[in-house]
């Protein structure tokens, strides 16, 4: 029974990994972008580990994936996956998933070309990982089975409050600084 059951669990716990991972990436590019850890952990570190949570994020979601193929419980197809709305199951909050992922794979391939594109296109895409975790967040508690585990829940909003939080001091941040470049 526990082995009929395996990819159904991998499924679940990978997702949530990859929810949480990509939460880590989210606040670990605020923290780099604020520098409001000072100068210690030094940048290149704070931008080593920005990369590697958003790669592993990615990793855990190839693995959730594979593991919904692979799951008998609802019967997914490769389309069912990557094409939104064409699932029979929960179409809606599958699909945002979906756009999530698409999101999430644009901006990783973006910063990988990072010195190839323009500052200006590079961060236009790059903001978008927010709404990807906005859209994996409504992704998760409208079709996760976990979504109503109350660790689940408290972990969520944690997660959440901390980006959020380091958002608003990313935006006053760079008020501070076009205010300092405006006084020079």
């Amino acid at each position: 029974m526990i082995v009929a059951q395996l990819w159904w669990h991998v499924a679940r716990v990978s997702g949530l990994f990859s929810w949480l991972l990509l939460a880590a990436s989210c606040l670990w590019g605020l923290l780099t972008s604020t520098r409001v850890l000072g100068r210690r952990p030094s940048r290149p570190w704070l931008v080593d580990m920005h990369r590697f949570l958003s790669a592993f994020s990615l990793a855990m979601l190839g693995l959730h994936l594979l593991a919904l193929t692979l799951d008998s419980y609802v019967e997914f197809s490769i389309a069912d996956l990557l094409v939104p709305m064409a699932s029979s199951w929960k179409p809606g909050p599958v699909a945002y998933g979906i756009v999530a992922m698409y999101l999430l794979v644009v901006v990783e391939v973006t910063s990988l070309l990072m010195h190839r594109l323009s500052r200006r296109v590079w961060w236009s895409v790059h903001i978008t990982s927010l709404a990807a975790l906005v859209l994996g967040t409504v992704h998760g508690l409208l079709s996760g089975t976990d979504a109503d585990n109350p660790i689940v829940r408290l972990v969520l909003i944690v997660a959440l409050a901390e980006v959020v939080l380091m958002l608003a001091l990313r935006v006053v941040y760079r008020r501070q600084r076009w205010r300092d470049a405006a006084v020079e």
